[in-house]
């Protein structure tokens, strides 16, 4: 059962990739890495992994409040659903780059006429690819209020030690 966004605890991510390739697995045709090795149009992933000066992150879309794609997207295909999740519908799509251009995290990526973007796996039913593939359990799917939580109760233990 899916619940939430995707959330990443940046002290965990070992930068192991493991959730780029779950998530280009789970958008491939065959859904099986096996298959899509050897495939001649290889599936696009729609998380990233990204390091800077010694830090690591897995980073794809934030789902902003006020996300600016939503704004700048002249089609209406980027567009709040009834959870507040950020989503692109791929029919209304003209191509025009505007939502990559003004993405603050720059995880809007180009793909033929379209844009893409993380969405949340929506054929997959028990969560999301990219977290059940983290082995570090950087990766997690909850509320804010859990990731607050989950944050205050790792700062607690910092203190304690």
């Amino acid at each position: 059962m899916k619940k939430g966004l995707i959330y990443v605890d940046v002290e965990k991510c070992r930068a192991c990739k493991s959730c780029e390739i779950a998530c280009a697995v789970e958008h491939s045709k065959s859904k099986q890495i096996i298959e899509i090795l050897n495939a001649k149009e290889q599936p696009k992933k729609r998380r990233r992994v990204l390091g800077s000066k010694g830090a690591v992150i897995s980073i794809a879309c934030q789902n902003c409040r006020l996300a600016p794609c939503i704004t700048a997207c002249m089609a209406g295909a980027m567009f709040k659903n009834d959870e507040g999740h950020t989503l692109h519908d791929e029919e209304k799509c003209v191509g025009c780059c505007m939502c990559m251009m003004v993405c603050p995290f720059g995880v809007i990526s180009r793909d033929g006429h379209i844009v893409l973007k993380c969405d949340l796996c929506p054929d997959k039913k028990d969560g999301y690819a990219c977290v059940a593939a983290c082995p570090s359990g950087a990766l997690f799917a909850g509320t804010e209020d859990e990731f607050r939580k989950r944050l205050g109760e790792k700062k607690k233990k910092e203190v304690k030690k």
